[in-house]
């Protein structure tokens, strides 16, 4: 006697959450990469600040090498150049540092706001997927042998609603009693359905 669920059938509630575990997984991933691009963006005026620093620093390198060329005051005239090029060499630094700052912290944004979905993922999701999928290949392999398939039809009687036991039959338990096995492989079936797999052998 085939036996109807009252709602969505547990594989198909199943793969639906799965689906849904990887929409938010993606969902999630996609967040974060948004959230690195925008804070990147922060480091734009650093690397603009890079290079109008070093390109200033050469240029005023190149215009003290020419001006030390100078005969007698060639040397005095230097100084001015040199710490003009070095403070523009630390401008370039300070660039620099400020886009390091900023790839560090749109790193740490992006992972952070990654901990909370990804934790509920491998931490509330995955281990109640695990432990189904032990039930189910447990109850699977019990289902191949007359024993198992017997022991699947008494977990039935001791968990699934009156409701489901009496369309198998009246007086279900004093058909399992006897060993009917069209009552047996009905309540394994039960069984197995209420795990998300096939009852048919």
């Amino acid at each position: 006697m085939k036996i109807y669920a009252d709602r969505f059938p547990v594989a198909l509630r199943q793969f639906l959450t799965d689906l849904l575990v990887v929409a938010w997984v993606y969902a999630a991933i996609r967040f974060a990469m948004w959230l690195y691009d925008l804070v990147e963006k922060l480091a734009v005026p650093g690397r603009k600040l890079e290079g109008a620093g070093g390109g200033l620093a050469d240029n005023l390198a190149e215009a003290g090498g020419k001006v030390g060329r100078v005969p007698l005051v060639g040397d005095e005239l230097t100084g001015p150049f040199t710490k003009a090029a070095d403070a523009a060499r630390a401008v370039a630094e300070a660039g620099r540092d400020q886009q390091d700052l900023v790839g560090q912290l749109a790193w740490a944004l992006a992972i952070a706001v990654l901990v909370f979905p990804l934790g509920l993922v491998l931490f509330g999701w995955l281990p109640l997927r695990l432990r189904w999928m032990r039930r189910a290949a447990s109850a699977k392999a019990l289902a191949a042998g007359p024993a198992g398939r017997d022991l699947l039809a008494l977990r039935a009687l001791t968990s699934q609603p009156l409701r489901r036991l009496t369309r198998i039959d009246p007086d279900v338990a004093q058909a399992w009693r006897r060993g009917d096995d069209a009552t047996v492989d009905a309540l394994a079936a039960l069984e197995l359905r209420r795990l998300g797999l096939r009852g048919g052998r």
